[in-house]
């Protein structure tokens, strides 16, 4: 899920508060902040539906879905993997300093997360899990051509 891989909301989310400390203009360090931020929301929300999602399950559900792996080390507590089981690292995101960039960086994070979100909905048919993604990837987009108006005022 877009939890904690290198296009998930943990990455963006500290991508940008980490991109703002080197921001010289004040309007698109705010912008760094405010997208930060609400990234740090839509990783509580992945979190509370995976949370949702694995609660309940029993030992032979978790056998069958290939969760035991991940559920010997966790149970079923929320851990910053990647969809792929990879463990989150930094390494995952970028900041330069340069604020054509990381910019650039941000807008190309925010089309893959959108991606991601596609192949989930892909994937998904719970209502109760569809419906929050489509409000995410939706961010996505607004996040996108927010971050596209720095670069077409300056």
């Amino acid at each position: 899920m877009a939890f904690a891989g290198p296009d998930g909301e943990l990455s963006a989310s500290l991508r940008y508060l980490n991109q703002r400390y080197a921001m010289p203009y004040g309007e698109v360090k705010g912008l760094l902040t405010d997208i930060g931020t609400e990234e740090l929301a839509h990783f509580e929300m992945i979190s509370a539906i995976l949370y949702q999602l694995t609660k309940d399950l029993s030992m032979e559900e978790i056998k069958a879905s290939g969760f035991d792996t991940y559920f010997v080390d966790h149970t079923t507590g929320i851990y910053p993997v990647a969809a792929s089981g990879t463990p989150f690292t930094a390494a995952y995101f970028q900041s330069k300093g340069d604020i054509l960039t990381d910019i650039q960086e941000d807008m190309a994070a925010e089309q893959k997360a959108r991606t991601t979100y596609d192949n989930i909905l892909r994937l998904a048919d719970d209502p109760d899990v569809r419906d929050p993604i489509r409000f995410l990837r939706e961010r996505e987009i607004v996040h996108y051509q927010r971050f596209g108006e720095p670069c077409r005022s300056r």
